[in-house]
């Protein structure tokens, strides 16, 4: 049952990642059809984060009176309505309508889900739960790209992935039964557990201190900031950046990011087994660096066919990151509060989402989108010093082990 649901989850968030990339593998077609400057894409991306932001916030209390199911399944619902309304949107308004409420399906079922699975299942779940993110993220240019390179049609790949989406929902709405059975038997195991041998507490499980005031939230913040920033500029960016600077087609240019979301998946498979030898932070760490290298070879001089190996780089450098700092929220900050936090997160990320690939389209409308590959270099820096500075504080707190 427990395996079952896991499966079920996995599928969920293949749904979850199928829409995440579309709009920046379309967006170089799209905006000819609609005539819209290049910074609109960034504005699009923008609404839809908001959206998330804002169900992202509200998923405690949401989580808490619906399920987990139910808010899984009424989630991918409202996705898949949206991406049908892209199909059929007749002017760029209209995009801006599906925009919100593709948002607000995502955020709420991401928290729900990374939390159900940070007190579940383990670390390796977790990295294998957002490397089926990364299958739909992958799945998505390469629709889009196939649909594009007949007679330019993006409409029938978000077409193809509105029908997916229905498809999971389905799946989901059966499942319906099987969250509380094992959310029930969970709680049986871990009291039991309890029981039998005294397991370690945070302070914060038994103090009655807000979130907020939890030494490192505010850093970890920060680094889910920062960390989506990077994913979503390169997603929303690279292929704009490919056409208008590399002066590679449009469908080839979604196939090379493509690698990137690629290289994204099979990274999170990997780190489900490193999992087993290495610790969180460590996988965090080594991510940013191989990250960084990745971004280095979009930034310096080097012929064309060398930006395919640093886009799989920079997928595979933030495979570990993500999943990593979500399976530590547990530890890190109390389960009492890992809710809540998780859902801080999700709100912070998606913030990084909504903004920085925004700021990146407004100064590249106004100067060229060369600068691409600077903005991401600076956004790789200041992760790995803010998430350093997160260890430095969670090796001085007595409940967090010093693993290194």
């Amino acid at each position: 049952m427990i395996l079952l649901l896991l499966i079920i989850i996995y599928l969920a968030f293949i749904s979850l990642g199928l829409p995440d990339s579309l709009l920046g593998a379309a967006w170089p077609v799209m905006q000819q059809d609609f005539g819209v400057p290049l910074e609109t894409a960034g504005i699009l991306f923008m609404i839809t984060a908001g959206g998330t932001i804002v169900s992202s916030l509200v998923s405690g209390k949401v989580i808490i009176q619906f399920g987990t199911g139910k808010v899984t399944f009424f989630s991918g619902f409202m996705t898949a309505s949206a991406l049908l309304g892209f199909y059929f949107a007749p002017s760029i308004i209209w995009l801006v309508v599906w925009a919100i409420l593709l948002g607000l399906g995502a955020g709420a079922v991401d928290a729900a889900l990374n939390n159900f699975v940070a007190n579940h299942y383990k670390a390796h779940h977790m990295s294998w739960l957002h490397s089926f993110w990364g299958v739909g993220a992958t799945l998505g240019p390469i629709i889009m790209a196939q649909s594009i390179s007949v007679q330019y049609a993006w409409r029938n790949g978000y077409l193809t992935i509105a029908v997916i989406q229905f498809t999971l929902a389905v799946i989901l709405l059966f499942s319906l039964p099987l969250w509380n059975r094992v959310s029930n038997n969970t709680k049986i195991k871990a009291k039991k557990n309890a029981e039998d041998h005294f397991e370690e507490i945070s302070p914060e499980d038994t103090k009655q201190v807000k979130p907020m005031q939890i030494k490192g939230v505010k850093l970890s913040l920060l680094s889910f900031l920062l960390y989506c920033g990077v994913e979503a500029t390169v997603g929303l960016w690279g292929s704009s950046y490919l056409v208008n600077v590399k002066e590679l087609p449009a469908a080839q240019a979604a196939t090379w990011v493509s690698f990137y979301w690629g290289g994204l998946t099979i990274g999170r498979f990997l780190t489900g087994f490193l999992t087993f030898k290495m610790t969180n932070r460590m996988l965090i760490r080594f991510g940013q660096i191989i990250a960084f290298v990745g971004a280095l070879l979009l930034l310096l001089p080097l012929p064309s066919n060398v930006f395919v190996a640093g886009f799989i780089m920079l997928g595979f450098g933030l495979a570990p990151i993500f999943p990593c700092m979500l399976h530590e929220t547990p530890s890190r900050f109390g389960k009492k509060h890992s809710q809540t936090i998780m859902g801080y997160q999700m709100a912070v990320a998606y913030t990084g989402s909504t903004f920085l690939p925004l700021i990146l389209g407004i100064i590249a409308s106004n100067t060229s989108i060369v600068i691409f590959p600077f903005f991401i270099v600076f956004y790789i820096v200041m992760m790995l010093l803010s998430s350093e500075k997160l260890n430095d504080i969670l090796r001085k707190k007595a409940f967090v082990p010093n693993k290194y």
